[in-house]
């Protein structure tokens, strides 16, 4: 019973978010109940990547489903905290009066509004899953809500830092440009880190690996993809 209202109160502060994104990263910048706010959204988000994992992971076998469901929580997760302290020194550096669990917070609601959005999109993969049997027609699909959703991750992250920010303070234009860099590099640590830990697909024609031995790149992969969904070798 205790533990059904915690996670009620848990998913209660993530529909907070998505419904009143600009209350929220208010309440950010005053500092209102940080730390609440990031063990619910690291509940939450963690629970919708493992979905989301689980089910891709099924276009290859149940025990690579088990395998995606705990790599894409640790994906998204990581390159949180592999790309944070960049960004934190760099702004406490040129001015910014914002605490480390702030920027952590805000960095992980966008990380929740992705997990949110995949969730939104696992009953169209669900679907394509059991009724098409392309594996890269489905490594594709994924690749693009991947996409998708991470750019809308990215631009949320974006307003949510300019809305912490301290408008007046010296060093603001500095930390605008130093966050557009930011977000480069975190899409490239984020995809760099994904090739890493791969399969989390898995193709079916393979045996089941936990990792795969490093060399190409995602790029290439993704290119390698088109080419065989559109029939050329």
């Amino acid at each position: 019973m205790q533990h059904s209202f915690k996670m009620s109160n848990y998913f209660g502060v993530l529909i907070g978010l998505l419904r009143d994104r600009k209350g929220f990263l208010e309440e950010i910048r005053q500092g209102t109940k940080i730390n609440h706010k990031i063990i619910a959204l690291l509940v939450c988000s963690s629970l919708f990547f493992a979905v989301y994992g689980a089910i891709i992971g099924l276009s290859h076998s149940p025990i690579q489903g088990m395998s995606a469901a705990i790599k894409l929580p640790i994906l998204y997760l990581l390159t949180v905290l592999i790309c944070l302290p960049t960004l934190y020194i760099f702004n406490i550096f040129f001015g910014s009066s914002r605490s480390l669990a702030q920027h952590f917070l805000v960095v992980l609601t966008a990380a929740s509004v992705i997990s949110a959005l995949l969730i939104a999109f696992a009953p169209v993969t669900l679907f394509f899953l059991i009724t098409t049997n392309n594996y890269q027609f489905f490594k594709l699909l994924n690749v693009a809500i991947f996409i998708f959703t991470g750019i809308i991750g990215v631009h949320f992250l974006y307003q949510g830092m300019q809305l912490i920010s301290d408008p007046d303070s010296d060093g603001q234009l500095t930390r605008t440009r130093l966050l557009q860099f930011w977000l480069v590099l975190y899409g490239f640590v984020g995809s760099q880190l994904g090739w890493t830990l791969r399969p989390i697909f898995g193709s079916p024609n393979t045996p089941f690996e936990l990792f795969r031995q490093l060399q190409g790149n995602i790029y290439l992969d993704i290119i390698k993809a088109i080419s065989e969904v559109l029939g050329f070798h």
